[in-house]
């Protein structure tokens, strides 16, 4: 029987989630969803130098606010942990010990001066920067003697001088690497920290890891991991390289050309469903024309046969897009929820619950992020203290006032403050003055929020109520002065 799909997402705690590794992370998590797998979150902090604090903590509270909940990780042990590599150096030690044993890997002394010594000869040469393979002939008793003297090492794999070594990708197809333009790698640093390298292949054995999907930036790495998985007799993953992300202008995505860590666009207000959304398309197609999905429907859909070879773009016209769907989508009391602490972090004043979801239902299609709802709403909640200069030349002639004075007076005989009525009394006062219904629209909108734009009229007026609406007009009237002709 086929055994159980088990995929592995496995950042550096190096701070923030680039959307790269979101995007691994998602297809990753879908793929394992897909499939009925799991889907586990490893640690990789071998390289201590660059771990930032707090950093796995962050990674973990962006992954799940994203809605990508691991089976296995730090937090959540499935058998196979730790899941933290710096929690698993013996098991690195043993297994770079067996390799030496073996004549797949040997001890090497050379000094860190040495080398870049040979990698600036090298340069000027302009040759192939690469280890010269100096130590890899010392016999293993001669070393463990200069060992046990104090010296210090590093123990580097044997790279087979000749031939060549394909493999198939999922994704890229076959690929073929020559051993000659391959290292003898590091894979036991000096302070007894495994590299990259020997650490992945090692914890994707032991956590049964089936599948392998990550960025493209690690194809040129499969050689070096195929050949370990060769000499320890064990069963390699399958192996799925994605696409590169690239700026507009095809260049590699980087922080030089905007943000590109999750938490920016979260903090600028993207809901996490128009993230998904756009992430999963970054280089994943599901075949036709549509391009928004919920998390439940990339789950049914994806697969890795429909991810593309060539770098995806990434184009924020295309999240902004996506962000305004998926904010129209959204039911208007889940959006309210979000949508309180970002107002109420800015000192706005709020009425009651069932107030401010009427504004945000009224609201949420002129929504691109939701951090634009705090400057499109200020006026429900706060009288504006200045009226737009371009929108008075505009709107605001001689007989404005007057025309408001008469229609303040016609909707103070209201008893019923809605939509039809106030239309009705709208078109009855235009006709009054021979003027078009805009002609009152337009200053009365300026009266109530300071702006020329905004949503329905009939609806703002509806939701602002009757005693605002006729306190707000009169002050316009009294404030807003133009001269004659």
């Amino acid at each position: 029987m086929e055994s159980i799909v088990r995929v592995r997402f496995a950042p550096s705690p190096t701070g923030y989630l680039h959307v790269g590794g979101l995007r691994t992370a998602l297809y990753n998590y879908l793929f394992a969803r897909h499939t009925n797998g799991k889907f586990i979150l490893r640690i990789e902090d071998t390289d201590q130098s660059r771990k930032v604090e707090g950093a796995v903590e962050n990674l973990i509270e962006t992954l799940k606010w994203a809605g990508l909940e691991y089976d296995e990780g730090p937090d959540r042990d499935g058998g196979y942990g730790p899941y933290v590599q710096s929690q698993r150096l013996h098991l690195y030690r043993q297994y770079a010990d067996q390799l030496v044993e073996q004549g797949d890997a040997y001890y090497c002394f050379c000094m860190p001066e040495r080398l870049e010594e040979l990698r600036k000869r090298q340069q000027e040469q302009k040759q192939t920067i690469a280890y010269d393979r100096a130590c890899r002939n010392i016999p293993v008793v001669e070393a463990r003697k200069r060992i046990e003297n104090g010296e210090k090492h590093v123990i580097r794999m044997k790279i087979p001088l000749e031939g060549s070594l394909t493999f198939t990708d999922v994704i890229r197809g076959d690929v073929t690497f020559q051993y000659s333009v391959l290292d003898d790698q590091v894979l036991l640093k000096s302070d007894g920290f495994p590299t990259y390298h020997l650490a992945v292949v090692i914890d994707d054995h032991f956590m049964g890891i089936t599948h392998v999907i990550r960025g493209e930036e690690w194809l040129s790495s499969v050689p070096k991991h195929l050949l370990l998985y060769r000499y320890f007799g064990w069963q390699p993953p399958v192996l799925a390289h994605l696409p590169l992300l690239l700026n507009p202008d095809r260049t590699k995505l980087s922080k030089r050309q905007g943000d590109v860590a999750v938490e920016d666009y979260r903090a600028r207000g993207y809901l996490k469903e128009a993230i998904v959304n756009f992430v999963a398309l970054l280089g994943w197609n599901p075949g036709d024309d549509r391009e928004l999905f919920t998390m439940d429907e990339l789950i049914r859909e994806f697969t890795l046969e429909r991810v593309g070879k060539s770098g995806a773009i990434f184009n924020i016209e295309k999240l902004n897009w996506l962000n305004q769907q998926h904010i129209r989508r959204k039911d208007t009391k889940e959006l309210a929820h979000l949508l309180k602490p970002i107002v109420e972090m800015k000192g706005i004043p709020l009425k009651s619950d069932e107030y401010f979801c009427a504004v945000v239902d009224l609201l949420k299609e002129k929504l691109t992020v939701l951090n634009d709802f705090v400057e499109y709403s200020r006026y429900f909640f706060e009288e504006p203290s200045t009226y737009e200069q371009e929108g008075i030349a505009k709107h605001w002639d001689t007989d404005t006032a007057h025309r408001l004075t008469v229609l303040l007076d016609a909707l103070s005989e209201l008893d019923t403050f809605t939509k039809p009525e106030l239309e009705a009394t709208f078109k009855h006062v235009a006709e009054h003055f021979g003027v078009k219904v805009a002609k009152l629209i337009h200053p009365v909108r300026l009266a109530l929020s300071g702006r020329q734009v905004g949503p329905g009229l009939y609806e703002m007026m509806e939701i602002l109520g009757k005693t605002t609406v006729l306190k707000r007009i009169q002050r316009a009237i009294e404030r807003i002065q133009v001269s004659p002709m």
